[in-house]
């Protein structure tokens, strides 16, 4: 999977982005994310969790925001796992 990556919050996230057009199934996400952790918020655009010592948000567009994370190959890797779990999960 190919990303762009953007830095925000002066340097300290890292929001990974698909070159590839997608949506995500908002529910799968929900329910990868919270046998991951907790989760923080949830709705039809965006769900927010507590995983690995960080925050991260998911938007329904498959862009992925790691905070704190300044790492990018780190962030393009969990991006990468998260969405393909995501993606194979079964309802």
């Amino acid at each position: 999977m190919r990303f762009q990556i953007t830095r925000l919050c002066g340097g300290k996230a890292l929001m990974c982005t698909p070159r590839d057009m997608m949506s995500l199934d908002m529910s799968k996400a929900e329910k990868v994310m919270s046998a991951k952790g907790e989760i923080v918020s949830s709705g039809d655009m965006m769900l927010v969790s507590k995983w690995n010592g960080m925050e991260v948000t998911l938007y329904l567009q498959g862009k992925v925001m790691f905070f704190p994370l300044s790492d990018k190959d780190l962030a393009v890797r969990y991006a990468t796992e998260i969405l393909e779990e995501i993606a194979h999960a079964d309802d």
